[in-house]
């Protein structure tokens, strides 16, 4: 297992990683790439040109939570995320791109602006998956209470090997 990331040369940062590693964290980056395709437009070519989407928030627990509303207001909410939605998902797919072009089994260099999508990257991923598993702030204590035979389980391994990966990534960059 991957001891983590630990602080290299020039600001770079640094972990080894074996190849189910690898595998891993590129399956999850590519199921969060189709999640978050390219936001709509509308018909409007000016609003195409533009990047305006649509306004309603996803009925999809994990889309709603890595697009949050900004505001507590509908209406602001709504006008908000007509504007920045797309832009939105195109720096989640543009980070999800830099963690799978660059994981690779064995050493792995990144530079600063590289650990910076993939602290975005694994923040995202740890978001929807925490989310599709309801994980609360009890999570140490369910998994330590959770039978290996738990079908979940492999799941709620994943999500803490992600936390600890982007802390260790978190604490090599700062």
């Amino acid at each position: 297992m991957s001891s983590g990331f630990t602080a290299g040369p020039e600001g770079s940062v640094i972990a080894d990683f074996d190849p189910a590693e690898v595998a891993v964290l590129r399956s999850l980056m590519a199921q969060i790439l189709d999640l978050v395709e390219p936001g709509t437009t509308g018909d409007d070519p000016l609003e195409r040109a533009l990047g305006i989407g649509p306004s309603e928030q996803s009925d999809d627990p994990v889309l709603a939570r890595l697009f949050p509303s900004a505001y507590e207001d509908d209406e602001l909410s709504a006008e908000f995320r007509r504007y920045t939605e797309a832009t939105l998902r195109d720096g989640k797919r543009a980070d999800a791109q830099t963690m799978l072009d660059s994981a690779a089994p064995g050493r792995v260099e990144l530079t600063g602006e590289q650990a910076q999508a993939w602290v975005r990257a694994l923040n995202d991923v740890r978001l929807a998956l925490g989310t599709r598993l309801e994980v609360t702030e009890e999570l140490h204590e369910e998994l330590s209470g959770l039978p290996e035979d738990d079908p979940r389980y492999p799941a709620y391994l994943t999500y803490d090997w992600l936390t600890y990966l982007q802390d260790s990534l978190v604490r090599a960059l700062w």
